[in-house]
Protein backbone atom coordinates (compact mmCIF):
# COMPACT_ATOMS: atom_id res chain seq x y z
CA UNK A 1 0.00 0.00 0.00
CA UNK A 2 1.39 3.38 -0.93
CA UNK A 3 1.84 6.11 1.67
CA UNK A 4 -1.17 8.30 2.40
CA UNK A 5 -1.21 11.82 1.09
CA UNK A 6 -3.53 13.98 3.19
CA UNK A 7 -5.50 16.74 1.56
CA UNK A 8 -7.11 19.45 3.62
CA UNK A 9 -10.77 19.92 2.86
CA UNK A 10 -10.67 23.68 3.06
CA UNK A 11 -10.28 26.49 0.57
CA UNK A 12 -11.55 29.06 3.03
CA UNK A 13 -10.77 30.25 6.54
CA UNK A 14 -14.52 30.15 7.16
CA UNK A 15 -14.61 26.34 7.14
CA UNK A 16 -16.28 25.31 10.40
CA UNK A 17 -15.07 21.72 10.48
CA UNK A 18 -11.85 21.34 8.51
CA UNK A 19 -11.29 17.68 7.74
CA UNK A 20 -8.31 15.86 6.32
CA UNK A 21 -8.63 13.05 3.83
CA UNK A 22 -5.77 10.65 3.11
CA UNK A 23 -5.84 8.78 -0.20
CA UNK A 24 -4.24 5.38 0.32
CA UNK A 25 -5.15 3.75 -3.00
CA UNK A 26 -4.03 4.72 -6.49
CA UNK A 27 -5.87 5.97 -9.52
CA UNK A 28 -8.37 8.39 -7.99
CA UNK A 29 -8.87 12.10 -7.45
CA UNK A 30 -11.42 13.08 -4.82
CA UNK A 31 -13.38 16.29 -5.09
CA UNK A 32 -14.78 17.46 -1.77
CA UNK A 33 -17.32 20.08 -0.75
CA UNK A 34 -18.67 20.84 2.72
CA UNK A 35 -21.76 22.93 3.33
CA UNK A 36 -23.34 24.23 6.53
CA UNK A 37 -26.86 25.30 7.47
CA UNK A 38 -28.50 22.84 5.10
CA UNK A 39 -32.25 22.37 5.45
CA UNK A 40 -33.04 18.79 4.51
CA UNK A 41 -36.60 18.56 3.22
CA UNK A 42 -38.74 16.93 0.54
CA UNK A 43 -37.66 17.89 -2.96
CA UNK A 44 -39.40 20.95 -4.35
CA UNK A 45 -41.26 21.04 -7.68
CA UNK A 46 -38.52 23.30 -9.07
CA UNK A 47 -35.82 20.73 -8.30
CA UNK A 48 -38.05 17.96 -9.66
CA UNK A 49 -38.27 19.84 -12.95
CA UNK A 50 -34.49 20.18 -13.12
CA UNK A 51 -34.02 16.48 -12.36
CA UNK A 52 -36.67 15.42 -14.86
CA UNK A 53 -35.15 17.60 -17.57
CA UNK A 54 -31.72 16.01 -17.18
CA UNK A 55 -33.22 12.50 -16.98
CA UNK A 56 -35.32 13.01 -20.10
CA UNK A 57 -32.33 14.28 -22.07
CA UNK A 58 -30.21 11.29 -21.05
CA UNK A 59 -33.04 8.89 -21.79
CA UNK A 60 -33.35 10.30 -25.32
CA UNK A 61 -29.60 10.23 -25.96
CA UNK A 62 -28.61 6.86 -24.47
CA UNK A 63 -29.60 3.23 -24.29
CA UNK A 64 -28.65 0.87 -21.48
CA UNK A 65 -25.98 -0.62 -23.75
CA UNK A 66 -24.56 2.87 -24.36
CA UNK A 67 -23.99 3.57 -20.67
CA UNK A 68 -20.99 1.26 -20.20
CA UNK A 69 -19.35 2.81 -23.28
CA UNK A 70 -19.45 6.38 -22.01
CA UNK A 71 -15.91 7.66 -21.44
CA UNK A 72 -16.65 8.70 -17.85
CA UNK A 73 -18.20 5.33 -17.01
CA UNK A 74 -15.42 3.42 -18.80
CA UNK A 75 -12.82 5.37 -16.79
CA UNK A 76 -14.61 4.59 -13.53
CA UNK A 77 -14.76 0.90 -14.48
CA UNK A 78 -11.01 0.91 -15.20
CA UNK A 79 -10.45 2.55 -11.81
CA UNK A 80 -12.44 -0.22 -10.10
CA UNK A 81 -10.52 -2.94 -11.94
CA UNK A 82 -7.21 -1.33 -10.92
CA UNK A 83 -8.39 -1.75 -7.33
CA UNK A 84 -9.16 -5.42 -7.95
CA UNK A 85 -12.92 -4.80 -7.85
CA UNK A 86 -15.20 -6.22 -10.55
CA UNK A 87 -17.46 -3.33 -11.67
CA UNK A 88 -19.97 -5.80 -13.11
CA UNK A 89 -20.44 -7.37 -9.67
CA UNK A 90 -20.06 -4.20 -7.59
CA UNK A 91 -21.50 -1.61 -9.91
CA UNK A 92 -20.29 1.97 -9.40
CA UNK A 93 -23.09 4.13 -8.01
CA UNK A 94 -23.02 6.51 -10.99
CA UNK A 95 -23.41 3.67 -13.49
CA UNK A 96 -26.28 2.15 -11.50
CA UNK A 97 -28.08 5.51 -11.46
CA UNK A 98 -27.51 6.11 -15.17
CA UNK A 99 -28.81 2.68 -16.09
CA UNK A 100 -31.93 3.36 -14.07
CA UNK A 101 -32.44 6.73 -15.77
CA UNK A 102 -32.05 5.49 -19.36
CA UNK A 103 -34.50 2.68 -18.58
CA UNK A 104 -37.06 5.43 -17.96
CA UNK A 105 -37.27 4.90 -14.19
CA UNK A 106 -35.86 8.33 -13.31
CA UNK A 107 -33.87 9.15 -10.20
CA UNK A 108 -34.87 8.03 -6.74
CA UNK A 109 -36.82 10.67 -4.82
CA UNK A 110 -35.26 10.83 -1.35
CA UNK A 111 -34.73 14.42 -0.18
CA UNK A 112 -33.53 17.68 -1.65
CA UNK A 113 -29.91 17.07 -0.57
CA UNK A 114 -29.66 13.44 -1.68
CA UNK A 115 -31.47 14.13 -4.96
CA UNK A 116 -29.03 16.96 -5.77
CA UNK A 117 -26.07 14.64 -5.25
CA UNK A 118 -27.58 11.90 -7.42
CA UNK A 119 -28.31 14.45 -10.14
CA UNK A 120 -24.67 15.53 -10.19
CA UNK A 121 -23.55 11.93 -10.42
CA UNK A 122 -25.56 11.14 -13.55
CA UNK A 123 -24.39 14.40 -15.16
CA UNK A 124 -20.69 13.59 -14.71
CA UNK A 125 -20.73 9.77 -14.68
CA UNK A 126 -18.64 9.77 -11.49
CA UNK A 127 -19.71 8.18 -8.19
CA UNK A 128 -20.64 10.73 -5.49
CA UNK A 129 -21.05 10.23 -1.76
CA UNK A 130 -22.81 12.50 0.73
CA UNK A 131 -22.50 12.34 4.51
CA UNK A 132 -23.74 14.00 7.68
CA UNK A 133 -20.54 15.44 9.15
CA UNK A 134 -22.02 15.28 12.66
CA UNK A 135 -21.46 11.52 12.42
CA UNK A 136 -18.01 11.62 10.79
CA UNK A 137 -15.09 11.31 13.22
CA UNK A 138 -11.84 12.54 11.55
CA UNK A 139 -9.27 11.72 10.39
CA UNK A 140 -10.76 10.34 7.16
CA UNK A 141 -8.99 8.04 4.70
CA UNK A 142 -9.94 6.57 1.35
CA UNK A 143 -8.51 3.06 1.50
CA UNK A 144 -9.26 -0.60 0.87
CA UNK A 145 -11.47 -2.34 3.36
CA UNK A 146 -9.80 -4.70 5.82
CA UNK A 147 -10.76 -8.26 6.72
CA UNK A 148 -13.91 -8.41 8.82
CA UNK A 149 -15.00 -4.82 8.16
CA UNK A 150 -18.71 -4.33 7.40
CA UNK A 151 -21.38 -1.70 7.63
CA UNK A 152 -25.11 -1.47 7.20
CA UNK A 153 -25.65 0.06 3.79
CA UNK A 154 -28.51 2.37 2.97
CA UNK A 155 -31.34 0.05 2.02
CA UNK A 156 -30.63 -2.35 4.94
CA UNK A 157 -28.01 -4.42 3.14
CA UNK A 158 -24.93 -5.37 5.15
CA UNK A 159 -21.82 -4.70 3.05
CA UNK A 160 -18.74 -6.85 3.55
CA UNK A 161 -15.91 -4.45 2.83
CA UNK A 162 -12.73 -6.49 2.65
CA UNK A 163 -10.88 -5.60 -0.55
CA UNK A 164 -13.34 -2.85 -1.52
CA UNK A 165 -12.64 0.90 -1.65
CA UNK A 166 -14.03 2.69 1.39
CA UNK A 167 -14.04 6.03 3.12
CA UNK A 168 -13.20 5.41 6.77
CA UNK A 169 -12.85 7.57 9.85
CA UNK A 170 -11.69 6.80 13.39
CA UNK A 171 -14.83 4.69 13.93
CA UNK A 172 -14.36 2.65 10.75
CA UNK A 173 -15.73 2.64 7.20
CA UNK A 174 -18.78 4.77 6.41
CA UNK A 175 -18.89 5.22 2.63
CA UNK A 176 -17.79 3.93 -0.76
CA UNK A 177 -18.22 4.60 -4.48
CA UNK A 178 -20.79 1.76 -4.49
CA UNK A 179 -23.09 2.25 -1.50
CA UNK A 180 -22.89 4.39 1.66
CA UNK A 181 -23.64 3.48 5.28
CA UNK A 182 -26.62 4.30 7.44
CA UNK A 183 -24.30 5.76 10.11
CA UNK A 184 -23.54 8.91 8.16
CA UNK A 185 -26.62 9.06 5.94
CA UNK A 186 -28.46 12.34 5.36
CA UNK A 187 -31.57 12.77 7.52
CA UNK A 188 -33.97 15.59 8.37
CA UNK A 189 -31.71 16.56 11.29
CA UNK A 190 -28.60 16.97 9.11
CA UNK A 191 -27.22 20.51 8.95
CA UNK A 192 -23.59 20.04 7.85
CA UNK A 193 -23.04 17.97 4.71
CA UNK A 194 -19.81 16.50 3.34
CA UNK A 195 -19.95 15.45 -0.32
CA UNK A 196 -17.24 13.57 -2.19
CA UNK A 197 -16.75 13.01 -5.92
CA UNK A 198 -14.67 9.94 -6.83
CA UNK A 199 -13.12 10.91 -10.18
CA UNK A 200 -10.60 8.68 -11.97
CA UNK A 201 -7.05 10.03 -11.82
CA UNK A 202 -6.35 12.10 -14.89
CA UNK A 203 -9.83 13.60 -14.92
CA UNK A 204 -9.88 17.28 -15.82
CA UNK A 205 -9.36 19.46 -12.76
CA UNK A 206 -11.62 22.08 -14.28
CA UNK A 207 -14.36 19.48 -14.78
CA UNK A 208 -14.10 18.38 -11.13
CA UNK A 209 -14.16 22.01 -10.01
CA UNK A 210 -17.22 22.67 -12.17
CA UNK A 211 -18.97 19.64 -10.67
CA UNK A 212 -18.19 20.85 -7.13
CA UNK A 213 -19.44 24.33 -7.97
CA UNK A 214 -22.68 22.90 -9.38
CA UNK A 215 -23.26 20.89 -6.19
CA UNK A 216 -22.66 23.97 -4.04
CA UNK A 217 -24.94 26.16 -6.15
CA UNK A 218 -27.78 23.64 -6.04
CA UNK A 219 -27.43 23.02 -2.32
CA UNK A 220 -27.59 26.77 -1.75
CA UNK A 221 -30.58 27.21 -4.07
CA UNK A 222 -32.64 24.19 -3.08
CA UNK A 223 -31.52 23.50 0.52
CA UNK A 224 -30.53 26.95 1.81
CA UNK A 225 -26.99 25.73 2.47
CA UNK A 226 -23.80 27.77 2.74
CA UNK A 227 -20.61 26.42 1.19
CA UNK A 228 -17.87 26.39 3.82
CA UNK A 229 -15.04 24.59 2.00
CA UNK A 230 -14.06 22.83 -1.21
CA UNK A 231 -10.97 20.97 -2.33
CA UNK A 232 -9.62 18.62 -4.95
CA UNK A 233 -7.43 15.93 -3.36
CA UNK A 234 -4.98 14.02 -5.55
CA UNK A 235 -3.41 10.66 -4.72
Amino acid sequence: MRAAKPGIIADSAEAMRPVQIAIEIPGVTVGVITVEEAQVAPTTPELFREMDGVCERLRRELTVDDVAGLESISAVRRMFRAWGVDPARYRPASEALLRRVVQGKGLYRVSNVVDIINLGSIETGWPYGTYDTAHVAPPVAFRMGAAGETYEGIGRHVWHLEGRPVLADSRGPFGSPVSDSTRTMITETTRSVLTTIFAPAGSSTSAIRQALDRVGERLARFAGARVSSTAIVHE
